[in-house]
């Protein structure tokens, strides 16, 4: 072996490591990226609700979109985009997401969190929180929701 042919495999074995050192390197900042739109698609999501926009909802949801209500009622996309119709906007609560907790696998994600809904009833201030599941679907570049549910957190009762 002539040291020419010795330093020319060398440079491609170096070449060779740096590549998946490359590739290696992307494939956590390509999960954080996805965890991260996961995370912005849920939020968008809440603010919509919150707002009644339809149009953001529809957008954010896939077609085959269903979710399960805090009542334990399995409500369809169509259903679900009725009842924040504009003409049934009432004082919509804040809603914060507090604890998230995202797993990808490929092109789907689950998104676990708790969120702090603060309500104004009667000049009173009144704090709950719900556990609220999602499950999206990344389709070509963008996620989409595919179902939520939302249950309920009892709040703590005092110490005897």
């Amino acid at each position: 072996m002539t040291r020419k042919n010795f330093l020319q495999g060398q440079l491609s074995l170096i070449s060779t490591i740096a590549a998946f050192a490359f590739m290696a390197a992307a494939q956590p900042a390509r999960a954080a990226d996805d965890d991260a739109a996961v995370l912005s698609l849920v939020r968008q999501h809440v603010a919509a609700q919150a707002s009644f926009d339809v149009p953001a909802l529809a957008a954010l949801t896939a077609d085959n979109y269903a979710e399960v209500s805090p009542l334990g009622d399995v409500d369809t996309r169509e259903k679900m985009l009725a009842f924040y119709a504009p003409e049934k906007k009432s004082a919509a609560p804040v809603i914060t997401v507090e604890e998230p907790f995202v797993r990808v696998a490929g092109d789907t994600a689950v998104l676990i969190a708790r969120l702090a809904v603060t309500v104004q009833t009667g000049g009173q201030q009144r704090a709950m929180a719900l556990r609220a599941s999602y499950v999206a679907k990344k389709e070509g570049a963008a996620w989409k929701l595919l179902s939520a549910q939302y249950t309920g957190i009892a709040p703590k009762k005092p110490a005897p």
